[in-house]
């Protein structure tokens, strides 16, 4: 085997993601689950799962993942990548502590994770991190013999991931009526948090006003607008703006909200809007209900013509794109040269995230970084 195509030193590889309801009776198990700890009564629980149960409670997330499952397995055989895949969940089955059990009586010892959140914070790095350290610890109260897991660098500025993103931000402006699509505004979406959160997100040195999470997203905005003024000439004017805000209203979180957004562009005279989910792997429930539905409901409520361009899902690009970041880590493992691909100013990310990375609010165990307990 080459060394393009070694692996080694993993010997598999697992897609780790939040996990969703497949059925109207897993809303609430699976919204305790999520919120374990909180203290959230069950009728509380109820409510937000309208959301889920306006779709037959079915979260199309775990479709998403079998579909990218499914492309990183062909892509791995076609390019003789000789690495089995695995999927686990946080909040859902499969669960990841059983996944990571089947793993590890599969004889599997060092394994690489690719989590599907491609951004630096504390729900999208850090608590998988700490999740992976939670399953270790039951592993070993069970008496197996531990492998070691490496979760995969960020990815939100990897070509694989950003070039879907642009082709769909094409498609979208192409499905609007011609005589309002040129001046069309590009609102790039992700999930809000915390502003507590996010000035926090990334390393120490990258930690201030949005942290990390803010200017990923930033960067990732501006190569995607770029490339469609190259693309098409045209310079659509854009901003980052938020959605899938939860939580204590009196807790400061990322602004502006899409819904408000989208009126305020309205009345500024606006012909059109591409809604652009940069911070969503794929489309779960926050792009479906969020987007397509509360969004989408407003901009009609408006009259404000609008589009949703399409996440990454199990594009070809994107599972390429997780091969080689396996490859890439693989090769520093070993001590040997590979490059690192990236987009933008901000270049590719740590493999190894420090401490007072994206740290939580109150200190937990987190696997798979500088401050693990788990080599």
């Amino acid at each position: 085997m080459s060394d393009d195509r070694d692996p080694s030193p993993y010997d598999a590889l697992l897609l780790l993601s939040f996990g969703g309801p497949e059925g109207p009776d897993d809303v609430v198990p699976f919204l305790e689950n999520v919120t374990r700890g909180r203290g959230i009564p069950t009728e509380r629980l109820k409510e937000v799962g309208q959301h889920y149960f306006l779709f037959g409670g079915v979260s199309p997330i775990n479709d998403q993942n079998r579909a990218l499952l499914g492309a990183l397995r062909m892509d791995f055989a076609d390019h003789g990548l000789d690495l089995p895949v695995y999927w686990g969940n946080r909040n859902w089955a499969p669960y990841l502590t059983d996944t990571l059990r089947e793993m590890t009586r599969d004889g599997h010892r060092r394994i690489a994770v690719l989590a599907t959140s491609a951004y630096a914070s504390y729900s999208g790095c850090r608590q998988y991190r700490e999740n992976l350290a939670d399953a270790l610890a039951t592993l070993e109260a069970e008496g197996l013999e531990l492998p070691r897991v490496d979760k995969l660098r960020h990815y939100f500025n990897h070509p694989g991931f950003v070039g879907p993103m642009t082709e769909g931000v094409l498609r979208a402006l192409a499905d609007l009526p011609a005589e309002v699509s040129e001046g069309a505004h590009l609102a790039f979406t992700t999930h809000s948090i915390p502003t507590a959160a996010a000035d926090t997100s990334g390393p120490v040195e990258d930690h201030g006003d949005g942290g990390a999470y803010v200017r990923q997203h930033l960067d990732v905005a501006r190569q995607i607008a770029d490339a469609v003024h190259a693309r098409t000439g045209i310079e659509h004017p854009w901003e980052l703006v938020y959605q899938s805000r939860s939580g204590a209203p009196h807790i400061p979180w990322l602004e502006p909200d899409i819904c408000d957004h989208l009126e305020e562009l309205h009345g500024s005279g606006v012909p059109a809007v591409v809604m652009v989910p940069i911070g969503f792997v794929s489309d779960h429930m926050e792009v479906l209900y969020d987007l397509d539905t509360e969004a989408t409901a407003k901009a009609a409520e408006l009259g404000l013509p609008v589009r949703r361009s399409a996440t990454v899902g199990a594009d070809p690009r994107f599972a390429g794109a997780i091969r080689d970041l396996v490859l890439e880590r693989a090769a520093a493992e070993r001590g040997a040269p590979a490059e690192r691909c990236a987009l933008g100013a901000l270049g590719p990310s740590h493999d190894l995230c420090p401490i007072g990375c994206c740290p939580a609010r109150a200190p937990r165990p987190a696997a798979a970084g500088a401050d693990s307990p788990y080599a």
